[in-house]
């Protein structure tokens, strides 16, 4: 259990650590904190969907991306009840009508496939999110005390967050 538990938490840890230093996108401008969300507009028109065979199989859009984002895709999709239970503080729920952080990665998820969204790669507020909240889980803290965590870090943003229900 503490050999699964570190092959997990080790690379989220790192994705974390990666996500809090910027944005996924690469680009030679300078780096500014994420609390101009003007680009969020445009998430709904840009996002890719691709359709896979299951959770397990992850879409290629990933293929290009650093192995830390698609650790956080893999976990995403093996924790879908608890980050519908977390909010995203990009504005993608005004822009892109999410409603939690979940949708910031996977459209819909049914028994015989799931349908990704490239949204999460864009966005560093949505992979930090994810990565936090896992984190958090799997040490133990419960559903409540990570959205009130997550909640209380990112309220001073500004941003109205997903319209997620209350715990």
């Amino acid at each position: 259990m503490q050999t699964r538990l570190y092959r997990y938490a080790f690379p989220l840890s790192i994705s974390l650590l990666l996500a809090a230093c910027g944005t996924a996108e690469q680009t030679d401008a300078p780096k500014t904190e994420h609390t101009q969300h003007e680009d969020h507009a445009s998430h709904e028109a840009g996002d890719q969907l691709e359709k896979t065979a299951g959770p397990d199989t992850l879409p290629a859009f990933l293929n290009e991306q650093d192995e830390s984002i698609q650790t956080i895709y893999r976990s995403v999709a093996k924790h879908p009840d608890l980050l519908k239970k977390m909010p995203c503080y990009c504005g993608c729920g005004e822009s892109a009508g999410h409603t939690s952080n979940y949708d910031c990665f996977i459209e819909e998820q049914t028994a015989t496939s799931t349908t990704w969204t490239t949204h999460g790669i864009t966005c560093g507020t949505c992979l930090d999110i994810a990565a936090q909240s896992i984190v958090a889980y799997q040490k133990g803290s419960s559903v409540k005390e990570i959205r009130t965590a997550i909640d209380q870090a990112y309220a001073k943003t500004g941003v109205t967050p997903t319209p997620t229900p209350a715990l």
